[in-house]
C-alpha cells in the first residue's frame, strides 16, 4: 500500500476506534470510509484473533495492529 493509503488507514482506523467499541461496527465504519474516500470495493476484517487468505489488487492491502492488540486487515478487491 502506498504511504498515502497507509496514513489514510491509520487515520480512519483511529477515528473508528474513537467512535465505536464493537468490532463489527469498527469494521463497518472503516469499510464505508474507504469506499467513500478511495472508491469501491474495500473489505475490512477487525479482531484480536483471526486467520485470512485473500485475493487483493496490487498495492491495495494492509495488515496492522492498533489499540489494545486489535488487528486490522484492509484490502481492495473486485
Amino acid at each position: 500500500m502506498s504511504q498515502e493509503l497507509q496514513q489514510s488507514a491509520i487515520d480512519i482506523t483511529s477515528n473508528a476506534l474513537e467512535k465505536y467499541n464493537i468490532e463489527k461496527d469498527i469494521a463497518s465504519f472503516i469499510k464505508k470510509e474507504f469506499d467513500r474516500v478511495h472508491g469501491a470495493t474495500w473489505h475490512v476484517v477487525v479482531g484480536k484473533s483471526f486467520g485470512s487468505f485473500v485475493t487483493h489488487e496490487t498495492n491495495h492491502f494492509i495488515y496492522f495492529y492498533m489499540g489494545t492488540s486489535m488487528a486490522f486487515l484492509i484490502f481492495k478487491s473486485g
